[in-house]
């Protein structure tokens, strides 16, 4: 048993960190959107953030999965944590998505595209409260 106690133990501060290092990207994605003007140097550095957004919010859901199962615990709290994730995924991909097709001489797809973008990471922030909220209330 001391070696699933081990295995909690891990999955349960690597899911943490992990949380927060989910959390820190979108506040370094949302001070990029506010502060940059030059559309090339941001588009640049969101491309390049958006690998490491995927793979620790995979690491949030995986480790939440292997806590989940390996406790035997499904409540409301874990199901609910998996659209929350899949939220998580879908809207950065929508927000790639659109990023990708603006050419440097549209600058107004280039203002919308600032606009979206922090409606989609203040969206994200806001999901992320409010499943901290929900864990702790329930």
């Amino acid at each position: 048993m001391e070696a699933g106690f081990q295995l909690i133990s891990s999955s349960t501060w690597v899911h943490v960190y992990a949380v927060y290092g989910l959390i820190a990207i979108i506040l370094i994605n949302y001070y990029s959107v506010n502060s940059i003007d030059n559309f090339f140097v941001l588009a640049t550095r969101l491309k390049k953030l958006t690998p490491y957004f995927h793979s620790i919010n995979f690491i949030v859901a995986y480790t939440g999965a292997v806590l989940a199962g390996f406790t035997h615990d499904l409540n409301p709290t874990v199901i609910l944590m998996i659209p929350t994730s899949l939220f998580l995924m879908i809207s950065e991909i929508k927000r790639y998505k659109k990023m990708r097709v603006i050419k440097l001489a549209d600058v107004e797809l280039q203002e919308d595209f600032k606009l979206f973008a922090k409606k989609i990471y203040t969206m994200q922030i806001i999901a992320i409260v409010l499943m901290y909220v929900i864990a702790k209330l329930v």
